[in-house]
């Protein structure tokens, strides 16, 4: 998926991989965008650091990858970028976007459902909606794989994972900035939802969560 034409960082953007520091030369809006970020409160089962971001999607970016972990087992990884081009992007309809990773493992009788890639990227959706959030020029995909294992491996069981890719263009506030603190918290209610963590409030019948199972950390 194609997040963004391909466009050189001019540095400003860059931030220390250990620190999740953005430099001071970096436009308001997104310094505040970021520190947005920075102050959300997630779920406990939510592990979340800075890391460090593409460098050729736009002239300000900035990253976060998590991990869902229950019992001291992964259950999903994830991983979402913020871009900014203060001169705006065609493609994106406006200045900021964001781009997301999304993946853990399945049961088998999970990742056999035809309707599994539809509902996944429903939860997307829902978890937007669900904090009232708008967003413009949605786009993704939603993969699924299985692994069979044979020779020295043949006394693993097969696997299967489910990958969801996505980016979308969030609506600006005052300022330029856009809500990038809750559009982290719903992309984590995304994430747990994936890992098949129960919900953190009150949910209607439609909601179809995986049940738990480990997952596979991010390389």
């Amino acid at each position: 998926m194609a997040a963004a034409q391909g466009q050189r960082s001019d540095g400003a953007g860059e931030m220390d991989g250990a620190q999740g520091t953005v430099a001071d030369t970096a436009p308001p809006p997104f310094r505040a965008a970021v520190d947005a970020l920075r102050e959300t409160r997630l779920r406990p089962q939510v592990e979340i650091d800075p890391t460090r971001p593409p460098q050729r999607l736009a002239p300000f970016a900035y990253a976060l990858e998590a991990a869902v972990v229950d019992e001291d087992e992964d259950l999903a990884d994830g991983r979402l970028v913020l871009l900014h081009d203060p001169a705006g992007h065609e493609a994106w309809k406006g200045t900021f976007r964001l781009v997301t990773l999304v993946r853990a493992e399945l049961e088998p009788e999970m990742a056999a459902d035809p309707l599994l890639p539809e509902v996944c990227w429903s939860w997307l959706t829902g978890a937007l909606q669900a904090r009232g959030l708008s967003c413009g020029e949605p786009s993704g995909t939603v993969t699924r794989a299985g692994s069979h294992y044979f020779g020295g491996l043949a006394e693993r069981p097969p696997a299967s994972q489910i990958e969801i890719r996505a980016s979308w263009t969030p609506r600006e506030g005052a300022g330029g900035v856009p809500d990038a603190g809750a559009h982290l918290a719903a992309w984590c209610d995304l994430l747990c939802q994936v890992a098949g963590l129960p919900p953190a409030g009150p949910v209607d019948g439609s909601v179809v969560t995986l049940p738990q199972r480990r997952g596979p950390r991010l390389s």
